[in-house]
């Protein structure tokens, strides 16, 4: 039973720092494509950031150079972070880690939302 937990939101300043993270547990695959998705109030889900088995990542254009994602691995113990700085008001939105085996690179930007099996509770972040 595949299970993803993410924590860290908050309410914070614009201008201010988050780092969220994402702890899946039962998830095994070795090839694994892990994202932070938002939707914003009144919005759709939007991707945010993406990261493969090997490292590789893909930014939104409206969080690069602002939001990194990146992924530690302990063992089997896999553990997503999404580090988001300089935050805007219009980045407030429930934020939701998400895990599929499939190619995290797609085309120009990453993975869609339709294509995630695993999603998270989310967790909300709110700056003002």
């Amino acid at each position: 039973h595949v299970q993803l937990v993410e924590s860290g939101g908050g309410s914070v300043p614009a201008g201010g720092s988050l780092t969220l993270s994402c702890a899946p547990s039962g998830y095994t695959s070795s090839s694994v494509c892990m994202a932070w998705l938002r939707r914003a109030p009144g919005k759709a889900v939007e991707g945010v950031a993406a990261i493969d088995s090997d490292g590789r990542t893909r930014s939104a254009d409206s969080v690069k150079g602002r939001f990194t994602i990146s992924m530690s691995r302990d063992n089997d113990k896999i553990t997503l972070y999404l580090q988001m700085d300089s935050l805007k008001p219009e980045d407030s939105a429930m934020y939701y880690c998400a895990a599929e085996e499939i190619p995290c690179m797609v085309g120009g930007g990453m993975a869609k939302k339709d294509d995630f099996g695993f999603w998270g509770q989310g967790t909300q972040v709110t700056v003002s």
